[in-house]
């Protein structure tokens, strides 16, 4: 299917997330993307990365990348032969910066924020509760979205193991902020006005007495403390919870899978799209990247390298001498070359076939040729961002 199609699915969205296992090259195809739409349209674009992902800063001329949004300066990208008809800005998300700044913004009082940010269990939270990074890149990306700086937003979110969990975390984080397990450790301190309260019913005392031998009752009351000030941001939570699912099965959203034709990546990302299909999410394309080049295909570059093989002897025997080399070595050569050729096109089949068999696929699928040099600047994103957006000519799919 033509690279084309992605042009057309993104000129109607205004959030792309892309989803994909480790190593695929996920964080080069989301930074692509989005540097393919503002190259092709006169568009605001930011590429927001929830892995952590330094090699993206460099490849943008970037110093560094952080909470805030950075945009990528037009002279670094002219350097690199790109030209854009928009702009381009990236950002990593900061955990502790956002979970900060989310406290300071749905608190009830500014006495009640500082009371959660100077607790020591908000600290230990927000850098090694799981939930709590996914969580907040959701919120992040919400803000991001409601801020309407942005005509385009591309997310590169964890890997698809993780995925779920991502699009599960701001609903399971409304759960455990509403959870039973919260409530017993903070009713004392709800309806006793404080710590040796007695208004605990006789089923739950057993529990603050054992939670008072293995915990301390100062550490028990530094938890209810904390989770006390914590809810008093939960219908904050709820809310939001439900706007960013809404955002999430939005027209607007759409999802991008990103893969290579191994196996074990490739049966991942046939799982995660059933998985979006069966949440009703907008499954906008498919793309497999690091595939080899399509002219390994072509008919008549193997009737070549056939017709090569077998006249390796005559071939080396009329040039060789011309070339200043002797003809075994001048034959030798044609021979590795073109049974590398028939090896490496009978590898294309075997991806052309594995395509054919991919089950819940998008309508759009895209393949990204893979590329000898390393994706490591603004160029290198450029070209993957040719094959996304455009068929690419062969001079381009040979680097």
């Amino acid at each position: 299917m033509s690279a084309a199609h992605l042009d057309e699915l993104l000129a109607a969205k205004e959030i792309v997330v892309c989803c994909g296992s480790g190593g695929v090259g996920k964080t080069s195809i989301a930074a692509s993307i989005a540097l393919g739409a503002a190259r092709r349209r006169d568009v605001t674009a930011l590429v927001l990365t929830v892995d952590p992902a330094k090699r993206l800063a460099t490849a943008l001329g970037l110093e560094s990348l952080g909470n805030r949004e950075v945009e990528v300066a037009p002279d670094v990208l002219a350097a690199a032969g790109v030209e854009l008809g928009g702009r381009l800005f990236a950002a990593m998300l900061d955990t502790k910066q956002s979970w900060d700044e989310l406290v300071m913004r749905h608190a009830p009082d500014e006495a009640t924020a500082m009371r959660i940010l100077t607790n020591r269990l908000y600290h230990n939270l927000t850098a090694r509760f799981v939930q709590s990074h996914d969580y907040i890149a959701m919120e992040r990306l919400f803000e991001l979205h409601a801020s309407g700086r942005y005509d385009l937003i591309v997310v590169d979110t964890p890997p698809t193991r993780n995925a779920v969990d991502f699009l599960d975390a701001p609903q399971r984080m409304a759960e455990f902020f509403g959870g039973r397990l919260l409530r017993w450790l903070t009713l004392p301190y709800r309806v006793g006005g404080g710590r040796g309260a007695r208004m605990v019913n006789a089923a739950s005392k057993p529990f603050y007495q054992v939670a008072d031998r293995l915990l301390g009752s100062k550490f028990l009351e530094e938890i209810a403390e904390f989770f006390l000030n914590f809810q008093s941001m939960y219908d904050g939570f709820v809310q939001r919870a439900r706007a960013v699912e809404l955002l999430l099965c939005d027209r607007r959203t759409s999802f991008v899978v990103i893969s290579t034709l191994e196996s074990a990546p490739l049966r991942e990302a046939e799982a995660f799209c059933s998985e979006l299909r069966k949440r009703s999410f907008s499954l906008g394309a498919l793309v497999l990247n690091r595939t080899l080049p399509g002219y390994f295909l072509d008919p008549q570059a193997r009737a070549v390298a056939s017709r090569l093989q077998r006249d390796a002897s005559k071939v080396a025997h009329v040039h060789a001498g011309e070339w200043g080399q002797d003809v075994a070595s001048v034959e030798r050569v044609l021979s590795t070359v073109t049974t590398s050729f028939e090896r490496f096109g009978a590898v294309a089949q075997h991806e052309a076939a594995l395509k054919k068999q991919i089950v819940d696929s998008p309508t759009t699928v895209v393949t990204v040729p893979n590329r000898s040099a390393d994706i490591a600047d603004a160029s290198g994103l450029a070209w993957i961002a040719t094959h996304l957006f455009a068929e690419p000519t062969t001079s381009e799919a040979v680097q």
